[in-house]
């Protein structure tokens, strides 16, 4: 059956963009059929970040408005089976993504898919309910800083009241935390939340933890998920939340890093 999971977050630059793709190409990896979809229409980024924005013929939009069919429209990642990528459009408004227009896309991508993965724009504005709407789960990424959380909180109160799910009273979305750019010894010094306190604030379960890591920015800017560099500790770490989302323990490292110890692995 296939699922749709939201990757959201109440303030930019959190790394919701990094993770939609890290996320998505973990869980082809797992041979699942995947495709990503980015609604941050105007300001799109999901198809730098795949690598895959000098292959953009027709995008989302131009699905939604009839002007070509998901066929056209879908971009086959080159490097991962079973990946797929329907970016944003540049040049069009976001009232353009419409209730019905986007019930219509997830339903013929049902038929295909196993999962789908919407990636959100930050805050509250009428793309991130559109992405939201029609979740089964989501992926509420933050950086522990008291104003990201804060504004995840309000990320929750919209997954809870402004969703599908909610206004159909069907089961309630499933929620994951998920905690980036975190940095031990800012948290040591007092300068950033720890996961404790984050946890407390936001009152999720927390799916795992990303290290501010340069890597991460190297892996954007070269269109390579940082997923897919499995040799670093934000690599890794993108892997193990995968393997927890999928109801597995994350394999056994060779190398004892911070996440390991932190995750008893």
């Amino acid at each position: 059956m296939s699922k749709i999971i939201v990757i959201t977050s109440g303030k930019g630059g959190v790394g919701k963009t990094t993770t939609s793709a890290a996320f998505a190409t973990g869980l082809a990896l797992r041979g699942n059929k995947t495709v990503v979809i980015d609604f941050d229409v105007g300001l799109r980024n999901l198809d730098l970040v795949m690598g895959c924005e000098r292959r953009v013929v027709y995008d989302f939009i131009n699905v939604i408005n009839g002007e070509a069919n998901l066929n056209q429209a879908l971009i086959k990642d080159k490097r991962v089976e079973n990946l797929f990528i329907l970016p944003a459009s540049q040049t069009r408004n976001k009232d353009a993504l419409t209730l019905k227009g986007v019930a219509r896309i997830l339903e013929e991508l049902k038929k295909d898919f196993d999962y789908i993965i919407c990636d959100s724009p930050a805050g509250i504005e009428h793309g991130a309910i559109m992405a939201m709407y029609f979740a089964d789960e989501a992926l509420i990424v933050t950086n522990p800083e008291v104003s990201s959380v804060r504004d995840s909180d309000r990320i929750i109160g919209m997954l809870s009241s402004k969703t599908r799910r909610a206004m159909q009273k069907m089961p309630a979305i499933k929620e994951h935390l998920l905690i980036t750019r975190y940095e031990e010894k800012r948290v040591n010094k007092g300068e950033m939340l720890s996961i404790k306190d984050v946890q407390e604030i936001l009152a999720i379960s927390l799916l795992g933890v990303i290290p501010e890591s340069l890597e991460i920015l190297k892996a954007s800017n070269s269109g390579i998920p940082v997923i897919l560099n499995k040799e670093t500790d934000a690599g890794q770490a993108y892997l193990d939340i995968v393997a927890r989302f999928l109801g597995e323990e994350p394999p056994q490292r060779k190398k004892k890093g911070f996440f390991s110890r932190l995750f008893g692995i």
